[in-house]
């Protein structure tokens, strides 16, 4: 089912509502003007709520699964159905608003 790509300026958040940015998205394809985000870009985790006992909080995430037929740079793209994983937690990564005109499956 096609879903948005995240780009640079998407909202994604951890389980527990710290903000997620991509580290690395790639520079040479553009979404509303600002860079896409492939599955290979790490996320830094800010804010994350979750007390750090007994577990500590979220600090970086990755996306897992992306899109299957829409590439950037040869890897695939993050879209906002892709699954994705926070460390050390575990939790997912919501993303919560995307540019809604390039989708991808």
């Amino acid at each position: 089912m096609p879903a948005p790509i995240l780009h640079l300026g998407a909202t994604v958040l951890c389980s527990h509502a710290g903000q997620a940015t991509p580290l690395s998205p790639f520079p040479r394809v553009l979404l509303s003007g600002q860079p896409a985000v492939t599955i290979a870009s790490p996320y830094a985790v800010a804010g994350c709520t979750l007390a750090a006992v007994p577990s500590p909080p979220c600090v970086t995430g990755q996306w897992l699964v992306g899109a299957v037929r829409v590439m950037a740079g040869g890897v695939p793209v993050a879209t906002m159905t892709g699954s994705s994983t926070c460390i050390p937690t575990g939790a997912p990564m919501m993303p919560v608003v995307a540019q809604t005109r390039v989708l991808a499956t």
